[in-house]
C-alpha cells in the first residue's frame, strides 16, 4: 500500500460480518481481530474518507439459523440477532476511540444509554464532521439481514460505494476453500450475481444496489492495507455493478 495514494471515494460504507470478528475463536469477539480492524479503519479515515460501518452479529447470535434449529419464532430470533450487532458496534467503537478516532453508534432500535437513534440527517452530519458512523441493529425490522441494512444505509447516506470485507480475495466461480481451481472474478454484473445465486451478499442487497446504481466491491479484509487500496481505486477484489460485463481476473 502506497500511503500517499489519494482516495478516489469520498464517502464509503463498509459491511463487516460478525464472524469476521471471531478470529480463531468459536464464539464472541477476538480482541486481536477487532484491534486489527480498528487499525485499518483509522488508516483509511486518515486518507480523508468519510467512513460508515455496518457490522453483523453472527459471532454472537444468528436469527435465521437459531429459528430453524430450535423452532423458535423467526421475528423474535431476528430481534435477538439485532441486539448482537449492537454489542459488536459498541466493541468496535471502543477500539476506534482507544486509537483516538471519534465515532458514533446509531441504532435502528432505540437504546439511549448505548447509542443514538438512527436519523439519516444526523448520520450524514456526523460523517461531515469527520466521525466514523457505526450503524447497529440492522434495519430495525425482522426478516431483513445486515447485508440488506448495509445496502439501505449506504444509499441513505449517499455513499459512493459499498465495501464488503470477507475472508477471501473476492467473488469466485466456485468455493475457493473447497476448489483450488476456482477462478476469481474481476468484475461481475448485479444481474449475473443474482442469476448465479452468488452468496457473498443476499439477493435483496444485490437488487437494492442494482436498482439504485450503487457499486459494490468485495475484498479480503484480512490483508493489511486492503481497505486503503480499495478506496484508492486499486485493482483489489471483485467489483459488482449494474450493466457491467462479467470477466475473470487476469491470471497472475
Amino acid at each position: 500500500m502506497n500511503e500517499t495514494s489519494p482516495a478516489v471515494y469520498k464517502r464509503v460504507l463498509l459491511k463487516l460480518s460478525g464472524e469476521a470478528l471471531m478470529g480463531d475463536e468459536d464464539f464472541g469477539i477476538s480482541p486481536q481481530v477487532i484491534g486489527s480492524v480498528a487499525d485499518e479503519l483509522v488508516k483509511t479515515h486518515a486518507m480523508g474518507v468519510e467512513l460508515a460501518v455496518v457490522v453483523g452479529g453472527g459471532n454472537i447470535f444468528r436469527g435465521v439459523s437459531q429459528a430453524a434449529r430450535h423452532g423458535s419464532d423467526r421475528a423474535t430470533a431476528d430481534y435477538m440477532g439485532m441486539l448482537a450487532t449492537v454489542m459488536n458496534a459498541v466493541a468496535l467503537q471502543d477500539a476506534l476511540e482507544a486509537r483516538g478516532l471519534k465515532t458514533r453508534v446509531l441504532s435502528a432500535i432505540e437504546m439511549h444509554q448505548l447509542a443514538e437513534p438512527y436519523i439519516r440527517r444526523r448520520a450524514i452530519r456526523h460523517l461531515e464532521k469527520g466521525r466514523v458512523v457505526i450503524f447497529a441493529a440492522g434495519t430495525g425490522n425482522p426478516f431483513f439481514t445486515t447485508d440488506t441494512a448495509a445496502a439501505l444505509r449506504a444509499m441513505e447516506i449517499q455513499a459512493e460505494v459499498l465495501l464488503k470485507g470477507t475472508k477471501v480475495d473476492g467473488v469466485y466461480d466456485s468455493d475457493p476453500v473447497k476448489n483450488p481451481e476456482a477462478r476469481m472474478y474481476d468484475r461481475v454484473s448485479f444481474s449475473d450475481a443474482l442469476k448465479n445465486d452468488i452468496k457473498v451478499m443476499d439477493s435483496t442487497a444485490f437488487a437494492l444496489c442494482r436498482d439504485n446504481d450503487l457499486p459494490m466491491i468485495v475484498f479480503n479484509m484480512n490483508k493489511p492495507g486492503s481497505i486503503q487500496d480499495v478506496v484508492a481505486g486499486k485493482a483489489v477484489g471483485t467489483k459488482i455493478q449494474a450493466a457491467e460485463p462479467t470477466r475473470f481476473a487476469k491470471e497472475s
